[in-house]
């Protein structure tokens, strides 16, 4: 019996692909992008330059709600690449405002072996992949509410992913409202989620006890899902050979498309405390 916890994405910048899984009788997989495939990488990444470039134009900030390990380190390793191209300014400055996310940075630069080997050499080298000349690592929490001052020209990352807690929504609530910023989201968003209603087009949102205007420029990047698209979990599961398959973490109307493209196999949805007997 295999399970799949969340299948990575392949093709990344950072991270190694994901491993090739075992022969198996029974398979429980997550089901999150079932339904459709990814942007490439490559146009993401010049997206997210432009939804960069475009703001600071406009005099705002780039507020991307980030998820603490790998979403986070690959932005900075993007930004990073995108400084030393020329396709962002050096004077960038970025905030990562995250104290999970800056020691998942730091314990990813201990283990290089966990990277593409591209990146993984740079670290052997001494050249850290995630530095860049106008990066700002905020722990404290005074130093995170400072960043409510700056008024432009500054990206601030922060969780949570979905902006359903975290300094995120603090940062939400200063710059969503007012035009000459963006909100970048580069990660999936679950129904019911603050990040979910924005990305909905909701023309207001309840912050803190206070309803803030959607003014910002709002993006959606899903190149830099780190989760598996529609193509690649169907390429997963066609290497176990399992003859039962378990679909989870998803939305039911994502696991019924992806159930129906499911070939060879039994395919059950299970409901919350129902049992199977294997």
């Amino acid at each position: 019996m295999l399970f799949s916890g969340d299948l990575g994405n392949a093709g990344r910048p950072l991270l190694r692909p994901p491993a090739v899984p075992p022969r198996t009788d029974v398979v429980v997989m997550e089901t999150t992008y079932g339904d459709r495939l990814h942007k490439p990488i490559g146009p993401s990444i010049e997206e997210l330059y432009a939804a960069v470039s475009d703001t600071f134009r406009r005099g705002g900030n780039v507020i991307i709600p980030t998820f603490g390990l790998e979403r986070a380190q690959e932005l900075l390793y993007v930004l990073s690449r995108g400084i030393e191209s020329g396709r962002l300014m050096r004077a960038t400055q970025v905030f990562l405002d995250s104290p999970m996310a800056i020691s998942a940075t730091e314990i990813l630069e201990r283990y290089p072996e966990s990277l593409q080997p591209q990146v993984a050499e740079l670290i052997r080298k001494g050249h850290d992949p995630f530095q860049l000349p106008g990066l700002h690592f905020t722990r404290e929490r005074a130093e995170s509410m400072a960043l409510n001052n700056i008024r432009g020209g500054a990206i601030i990352m922060a969780g949570s992913g979905m902006a359903t807690g975290g300094r995120v929504r603090h940062h939400l609530r200063h710059n969503l409202w007012r035009p000459e910023c963006s909100v970048v989201f580069v990660g999936f968003a679950a129904e019911g989620t603050l990040a979910r209603q924005i990305i909905d087009g909701a023309n207001r949102v309840q912050l803190f006890g206070e309803e803030i205007p959607v003014k910002a420029s709002v993006h959606t990047i899903n190149g830099f899902s780190a989760h598996a698209d529609q193509a690649e979990l169907l390429a997963w599961h066609r290497q176990t050979g399992a003859g039962r398959t378990f679909l989870t973490h998803g939305e039911e109307s994502t696991m019924r498309q992806f159930a129906a493209k499911l070939a060879d196999t039994a395919v059950e949805m299970p409901a919350l405390h129902q049992t199977y007997a294997l």
